[in-house]
């Protein structure tokens, strides 16, 4: 299993409570791009409609720009496939309970292409300080152990 595009900043500016693993309904060329790791997960975030999940805000750019369609949107909402069940915790989860379904990763799981989403609260700018000086601590602590 290897991971193609990762969130980096979804951990630092949220609090990951649960996690969920999507399919996603691509076109050919999108997979050829995503396999390359040309997209990018910043800003992306989960809507539900219509008993739908739709992953928006993703770009995932052509793989050979000269041989994609013409009406091709790199921007292009795309479906996710979940269960009912789950699609029904999510959407529970992020109406009653105000929270953020934000996508972590795109990775391989056999020949397909997965997606791993998350339910999320937003952290404030005093947990975000917290969370970075713990990993500079953390750093400092590995450093003296590797020098001793």
């Amino acid at each position: 299993m290897s991971t193609y595009i990762q969130n980096r900043k979804a951990r630092f500016n949220f609090d990951i409570l649960e996690t969920f693993e999507a399919g996603l309904v691509l076109q050919g060329h999108e997979v050829k791009s995503i396999r390359a790791s040309k997209g990018k997960l910043d800003g992306a975030h989960v809507i539900i409609r219509g008993g739908e999940a739709f992953l928006v805000g993703v770009s995932i750019t052509a793989f050979q720009p000269a041989n994609t369609p013409k009406s091709y949107e790199p921007e292009r909402p795309r479906k996710l496939l979940l269960s009912k069940k789950e699609l029904a915790h999510i959407e529970q989860q992020t109406e009653k309970a105000s929270l953020t379904c934000v996508p972590l990763k795109l990775y391989n799981n056999g020949r397909n292409i997965k997606l791993e989403i998350a339910l999320a609260r937003g952290k404030k700018k005093h947990d975000k300080r917290e969370s970075l000086k713990s990993r500079d601590s953390k750093r400092d602590i590995a450093r003296t152990l590797k020098t001793q």
